[in-house]
């Protein structure tokens, strides 16, 4: 098994949507580390298991600097962006999304 893994980070403002009271309801911004992690039994014909540069297209390139709310189709907390990274990107299996310094959400494809 192949492994490759992307950090990126990130400028990013969202407002939660929650079921109880929050400043995190507010439009707030946060410096995100997003780890991507991509895995292939086989690598492609260019010998790789995914292109780093596709990874920060499909993720960095649309999110950095945007309001999350208004590109993404869900409540942008850390784990809904971490399933929709896995979910996104080719070969993703796992992804680690870090808001702020101790806070980070994780999320790993079932297989």
């Amino acid at each position: 098994m192949y492994y490759v893994k992307k950090r990126l980070e990130i400028s990013a403002a969202h407002a939660l949507s929650l079921s109880y009271p929050s400043k995190c309801t507010a439009l707030h911004g946060h410096n995100w580390i997003i780890t991507v992690e991509c895995r292939a039994r086989e690598l492609n014909r260019d010998g790789m298991v995914t292109d780093f540069t596709h990874v920060k297209q499909q993720v960095q390139d649309l999110l950095d600097h945007a309001v999350l709310n208004d590109v993404l189709p869900f409540n942008p907390t850390a784990e809904n962006i971490a399933r929709w990274v896995v979910e996104s990107v080719k070969n993703a299996w796992r992804c680690e999304v870090q808001e702020s310094e101790g806070n980070i959400a994780i999320y790993e494809k079932d297989e």
